[in-house]
Parts: structure tokens; C-alpha cells; sequence
């Protein structure tokens, strides 16, 4: 997942307060989620998009060290020669690096090293917030963008760490499931919300945080379009599974066509078949699939033919911003990392028919729209120009969120981009016609 910054506001002694209080807090959640975690599990590498949690947690720590240490700190010491080339993730104006598909192979450092390397970090960067006031707003704006990529890498490790799991016979458990796990209930119908069409403004103008993939404002014209108010459940795909979804060639693009076929895919990625009845792998390990929760793990071709099997679309990025901000979505209502349920969650049955449900949290949502530059998109210059821009090819958009994204992450405007065969993601649908 790619990132780029928009400039923070100049910087005073209450901000440099925030600033300094947020990284803790953000730090610290990192090495939460990595604590049910055993050393062995923090080096897997099962496929080149998954990388090892102990990678995720010395990368976000060589981007401060890096982008702030290094060029906000006099004098300052980097922790180890040898760290840049390692945990460098795809950033060519800084140096060479580990190929993408060799992090695996790092059992050195070792992981209790890595978080000595956290430490050290943090500890000079403490001490670098303490003088924040006199430094240029550009430090602002930088430590901004590495809290937010580390949020972004947060929510990797989420996805990455359930990824490793899964792919060990024993079908180890990240967590326990709760103990009183509520009652599968029914999900409501889902209903049509019309939108009119028009001209209209997308894109973010406010004065917080944005990545600059955000930016540019400008007008787009769209048809009259209805939305689907909530995402589509399991239980409504596993329709598509039964009528031969998976066998007929007709609901599907070529290349989707072409994947099914060579991977053998029969279901969502988790979707395990046993004496009849469907379950999926979970952060609980193997779980019945509750027929109430949002569909996910689908990649855009699962998406589009399963809404060329029900007679409809998918919606337009430029369609699911405008719908979001008509219908105005409440995120408190979604399900965040925040939650630890670490899956989508069923709507309430008796869920507001004429409201738009879960468009923030829970599942990213599948767009028919390809991932390129607003107009009047400038890529940044420098490393931090590296984010964004060069990802702007063969990519699909999504939009909203997921139970994986930190709460304080999301917004209306937020970009995220994969290719249309990823599914290890909490990918999820909703329909448009």
C-alpha cells in the first residue's frame, strides 16, 4: 500500500505536545499486535505480498530514523550501518535494498534486536518532539506522513500475519475467539439508495492530514446511480458459489477467467469446504462462515462477476465519494483494528433500510475505476515522491476502510489501490446499478 503527504500545519509548542503524544500511541499499537505473535511466526514469508511482522517493525522504524532522525538531528547515530539496506522498502533515491521477495530469509537480525532498534529509535525521537517548536514545519509534516505509514503498515500486519497463519497446517490461532460469541442472525435486506446525477466536487480540501494521491479537488460529472445501502454478505455469495459462479465464464472479465481456472479458486481466499458445511480461516483460527458477515478476501474479478451475476455493476470511485458524502457515513458505526475483531462484522438486522451502512470499516470496498492521478497531480519531489505516483498503473481503486484500518486512519477521500487479482486483504463488495 502506497503513501504520500499533504503539508501539516505549522508547528507550535501545543502541537509538538500532540505530535509527541500520538507517537507513542501509535508506536506502541505496533508492538500490540505483534505481542501474541511467537518469534518463529515473525519471520514468514508465504508469498512476495506478505512480508514478515518483524520486517513491518524494523521498516517503520528505519522510515523515522531515516526521513526524521537523519535529517532533523545533529549528530545523530543510526543504530546500525546495515539496517538502511535491509528494511528499505522500495525507495531507489535511498540506496539499494532486499529484493521484496527475500525478506523471509532474514532470520538476522533477530527479533528481540529489531526491538532494541524500536527502542532506540523512539528514544531519540522523543528527545527530537521535545524541540519540535524550533524545528521547520517540513519536520511536522514528515512525522505526520511516518505516523501514518505506520498506521498503513499496522493494518499489513493484520493482514499479513492471518496470511502466515493460515498457511501452517495446524491452523494456529492469533487470538482466542470470544467466549460468548453472539447468535448468527439473519442480515437485513439490502435496499437501493438513489443518488442524482450531476456535477460534482470530490477529492480532499480540508486543513488536516491527506496523502497527495487525495488531492487536487475537482469536479466530475455522473449519471443517475443507485448504491446498495450495506456490503454483500456471505451468505449472498455463497448463491453465486452454488448456482456455478466459479464454472461459467460468462459472469467473468478474460484474465479473471483465465486466474480461476489456473489457481482452481471455488471461494473467497480462507473458504474451506468440510463434511458439507463452508468454514474460513479467521484470526480464531477455523470458523464456521456466519452467512450475516460482509463477504471478503475477493479479488476485483470475484467482485465483478459477481455483480454481472446479479445484474448489476460495481460502483465508480468517483459513485461511492459522492454517495459516501450524501449519506454521510457515521465511522463509529464500523469496525476498526481498534476493535480487535479483526473481521467485518454483520449488519444489525434492524439496521435503517434508508441509511447507507457500513461505508467506513469492515471491508475495502472494490471500485471499477483504474488507479491514476487526479488532475492537477504533482509528485513530490525526493524520496517521499517515491509514495504515490510510480504505483499509478494496471491498479484497481477501493474505498473505505476495513477491520483491519485504524480508525483514526480512514476518511471519505482516502485512496487505496491493489492490483484485481489480490485478495489477502480484507476486500469486500457493494453494488451499484
Amino acid at each position: 500500500m502506497a503513501v504520500s503527504f499533504a503539508p501539516a500545519p505549522a508547528l507550535t509548542s501545543p502541537v509538538a505536545a500532540s505530535l509527541s503524544g500520538r507517537y507513542q500511541t501509535v508506536r506502541q499499537q505496533t508492538e500490540r499486535l505483534c505481542q501474541p505473535l511467537l518469534p518463529e511466526d515473525t519471520v514468514v514469508q508465504p508469498m512476495i505480498d506478505v512480508s514478515p511482522p518483524k520486517w513491518h517493525l524494523a521498516h517503520t522504524t528505519w522510515f523515522f530514523e531515516t526521513m526524521l532522525l537523519r535529517e532533523y538531528q545533529p549528530g545523530y547515530e543510526v543504530f546500525h550501518p546495515d539496517y538502511a539496506y535491509l528494511f528499505n522498502s522500495y525507495y531507489n533515491s535511498l540506496g539499494s535494498r532486499v529484493n521484496r521477495a527475500d525478506r523471509g530469509t532474514l532470520s538476522r537480525p533477530a527479533l528481540a534486536d529489531v526491538y532494541r532498534y524500536r527502542a532506540y529509535v523512539d528514544e531519540h525521537m522523543q528527545r527530537l518532539l521535545g524541540r519540535a517548536a524550533e524545528l521547520p514545519d517540513s519536520f511536522a509534516a514528515v512525522c505526520e506522513l511516518g505516523l501514518q505509514h505506520e498506521q498503513q503498515h499496522q493494518e499489513l500486519l493484520v493482514t499479513d500475519i492471518k496470511y502466515i497463519l493460515s498457511t501452517n497446517p495446524l491452523a494456529p490461532e492469533y487470538l482466542p475467539a470470544p467466549a460468548n460469541l453472539a447468535p448468527e442472525l439473519p442480515a437485513p435486506a439490502a435496499t437501493w439508495l438513489p443518488v442524482p446525477g450531476g456535477v460534482y466536487r470530490i477529492g480532499y480540501a480540508g486543513d488536516g492530514f491527506c496523502f497527495d494521491n487525495e488531492q487536487a479537488p475537482h469536479e466530475t460529472y455522473v449519471a443517475d446511480f443507485a448504491l446498495q445501502n450495506r456490503l454483500v454478505t456471505n451468505g449472498e455469495y455463497l448463491q453465486f458459489i452454488e448456482a456455478g459462479g466459479y464454472r461459467d465464464f460468462r459472469h467473468w472479465l478474460g484474465e479473471g477467467w483465465d486466474l480461476v481456472q489456473c489457481e482452481q479458486w471455488l471461494a473467497p481466499l480462507y473458504w474451506v469446504q468440510k463434511e458439507g458445511r463452508w468454514f474460513r480461516f479467521t484470526h480464531h483460527g477455523l470458523q464456521p462462515v456466519n452467512m450475516a458477515a460482509p463477504v471478503t478476501h475477493v479479488s476485483f474479478y470475484e467482485a465483478d462477476a459477481y455483480a454481472n451475476w446479479a445484474g448489476v455493476r460495481l460502483p465508480t470511485e468517483q459513485e461511492w465519494e459522492i454517495a459516501a458524502r450524501r449519506f454521510k457515513p457515521d465511522s463509529a458505526a464500523g469496525t476498526f483494528v481498534e476493535s480487535a475483531q479483526y473481521d467485518p462484522q454483520p449488519l444489525a438486522p434492524d439496521a435503517d433500510p434508508a441509511a447507507c451502512h457500513q461505508l467506513l470499516g469492515d471491508c475495502w470496498e472494490w471500485t471499477y475505476s483504474a488507479y491514476h492521478a487526479y488532475p492537477g497531480y504533482e509528485r513530490a519531489a525526493g524520496p517521499l515522491g517515491e509514495y504515490n505516483g510510480k504505483f499509478m498503473i494496471n491498479q484497481l481503486v477501493l474505498r473505505g476502510g476495513s477491520c483491519a484500518t485504524p480508525e483514526s486512519h480512514i476518511r471519505l477521500t482516502y485512496r487505496n489501490f491493489f492490483h484485481a487479482d489480490k485478495r489477502w486483504q480484507f476486500t469486500g463488495i457493494r453494488l451499484a446499478r
